[in-house]
């Protein structure tokens, strides 16, 4: 591989990660850049072989939250446990069947979350009082399941829907939901990892400089969330779910 290839491949691993660790979606630009720059590899190839940058991003934000971010242990331990194998069903399955008939679903998804969320002014700005344990529980099962599928299975934007499933269905802000969320995402990417790298769908000469490029992207991006806060991270994830409905438009209309 050309050094230059490897270079703007690790560009995009610290942008990756820099948005990952903020509102989710790195994996947008990591995944695009990698099938453009990377055409002779499998598909399967270039996502497993990115998950290991995701993982390394996902762990240094994640660290950051932990030190100044309250996390809630007993859904987070439900939901890792269960998002783990959720993430290896759904990988497994990326193996065998083409995931391209789910990007029409995915665009008008994209499109109510964009809209919902720029009506909505005061969504993910204040936790939420009036959602009980029992129901924190069910919901945070029912995440687990189809989100961890979903990383698994399809991968770009799965932080985004996190972040969204932990305001809409666990009552959180947007800070705690980004903080939590990186949690659950390290659960989904390790699930995956075991399965890519047991199938041998990982390069290792491309995963690790572009795992520590992710890790900086992660640190930095997870630092200045904490430090802006709520209105800044909702802005952010605006910004990042209008991309990701501007690829998944053009992936579904235009190729």
């Amino acid at each position: 591989m050309e050094t230059s290839v490897l270079v703007l491949l690790c560009v995009a691993a610290f942008a990756a990660g820099f948005i990952d660790a903020i509102v989710g979606g790195g994996g947008l630009i990591q995944t695009l850049v990698g099938l453009i720059l990377l055409p002779n590899l499998p598909v399967a190839t270039v996502i497993g072989t990115f998950k290991i940058p995701a993982f390394s991003g996902t762990s240094f934000a994640a660290f950051q939250y932990l030190k100044k971010v309250d996390m809630n242990w007993k859904l987070l331990s439900i939901m890792m446990l269960l998002a783990f194998p959720s993430a290896f069903l759904g990988s497994t399955m990326l193996t065998y069947v083409s995931n391209d008939f789910m990007k029409p679903l995915l665009l008008v998804v994209l499109s109510f979350l964009v809209i919902y969320t720029y009506a909505k002014k005061n969504f993910g700005q204040h936790t939420a009082r009036n959602i009980s344990a029992r129901t924190q529980i069910a919901n945070a099962v029912a995440i687990s399941f189809v989100v961890g599928f979903y990383d698994g299975f399809i991968g770009p934007g799965t932080g985004c829907f996190l972040v969204v499933a932990f305001i809409a269905l666990m009552g959180f802000d947007f800070l705690h939901a980004s903080a939590n969320a990186k949690m659950v995402n390290l659960a989904t990417n390790f699930g995956s990892i075991c399965l890519f790298f047991l199938k041998g769908k990982i390069i290792w000469s491309i995963a690790i400089p572009m795992a520590f490029s992710n890790a900086f992207g992660g640190w930095i991006g997870a630092k200045l969330a904490i430090h802006k806060g709520n209105g800044f991270i909702r802005i952010f994830f605006l910004v990042v779910v209008i991309g990701t409905l501007i690829r998944f438009g053009y992936a579904v209309f235009c190729q």
